[in-house]
């Protein structure tokens, strides 16, 4: 979770304005209400991507390993989350996991409270239920929280027995859905380094993400990618009605607008906003940007 909290900045920097390398739709159940995926893998592999990579290395990485003695950097290439209406929480970490890493997670996981080793032989999995002096601050995990290493090189995580069993008996292959009614929609391009969407009343409105931009839309999707040396920023939101669209993209070329000739305004921000590209389409708002690494890693710290 500590990943995934960390990459929420990511998508709040952009929002205003199974191994594969990329994440589909045909991977998450129909009723998926959120995901993320993360190519560690892609961002290793290029130049623009490794700037990212050594921002997580300082801010997610590094911590991990003196507080746990984890070194994700180097074992994990993939991490994919997401949560269903029925399944709960899964999130799984791809790679070259070794075995010190997974006697590190069980020792850590015994401290916790109650661990719990269930299943048998090859589909073996640990419940852990927190004792209430190390809160666990996710909903899903109420519950306590079900992972195993029973499927070579995942580290598979679940809110609940029921999905971790029918995922374990899957060779951890998620059971997706192709075309379904609903269906949250995921963006891809050629060389994916992170990717998210979600329903946006999943959204606490009353809270962090009082948005009237979010209140009026019915799903919202981020990708970034790497893109002929640049870090490519592509953000798409599903309105409720087509008028909408149009007047959200008014309000956010207004915006932009206002800002650029703002002289106190931070000449990386202003050359953000400057190649800023406002579309629309029917109920579809789409934002993107294509960046110089150095000016996305300056703009999150």
């Amino acid at each position: 979770m500590r990943f995934i909290r960390s990459f929420v900045l990511l998508f709040l920097f952009a929002a205003p304005v199974a191994a594969l390398s990329a994440l589909s739709a045909s991977d998450l159940p129909a009723e998926t209400k959120w995901y993320f995926h993360a190519d560690f893998k892609e961002m290793r592999s290029n130049e623009a991507g490794r700037h990212l990579f050594a921002w997580l290395q300082d801010e997610v990485f590094d911590e991990i390993r003196e507080e746990t003695g984890v070194d994700l950097e180097n074992e994990a290439d993939f991490l994919t989350a997401f949560a269903a209406e029925d399944g709960g929480l899964v999130v799984v970490i791809e790679g070259d996991i070794s075995q010190e890493t997974e006697d590190k997670i069980v020792a850590m996981a015994s401290t916790t409270g109650t661990l719990d080793r269930l299943g048998s032989g090859n589909k073996a999995f640990y419940h852990v239920k927190d004792d209430g002096e190390n809160d666990i601050d996710v909903d899903s995990f109420d519950d306590g929280a079900y992972f195993s290493f029973a499927v070579n090189g995942k580290i598979i995580v679940t809110s609940t027995q029921e999905t971790m069993e029918s995922l374990l008996d899957a060779n951890g292959k998620v059971e997706g859905a192709r075309v379904a009614k609903g269906q949250l929609f995921v963006l891809t391009a050629e060389r994916n380094l992170m990717q998210a969407g979600a329903r946006t009343v999943e959204f606490d409105h009353d809270g962090d993400w009082d948005s009237n931009i979010l209140r009026n839309t019915e799903q919202a999707a981020i990708l970034i990618a790497e893109k002929a040396g640049k870090i490519a920023i592509e953000v798409e939101l599903i309105t409720k009605e087509a008028e909408m669209a149009e007047s959200l993209a008014s309000i956010v070329r207004g915006l932009i607008s206002l800002q650029v000739f703002n002289d106190d305004m931070d000449p990386e921000v202003a050359n953000f906003l400057q190649n800023t590209k406002v579309d629309v389409s029917d109920t579809k708002l789409t934002i993107n940007v294509a960046l110089d690494p150095e000016t996305v890693v300056a703009a999150i710290e």
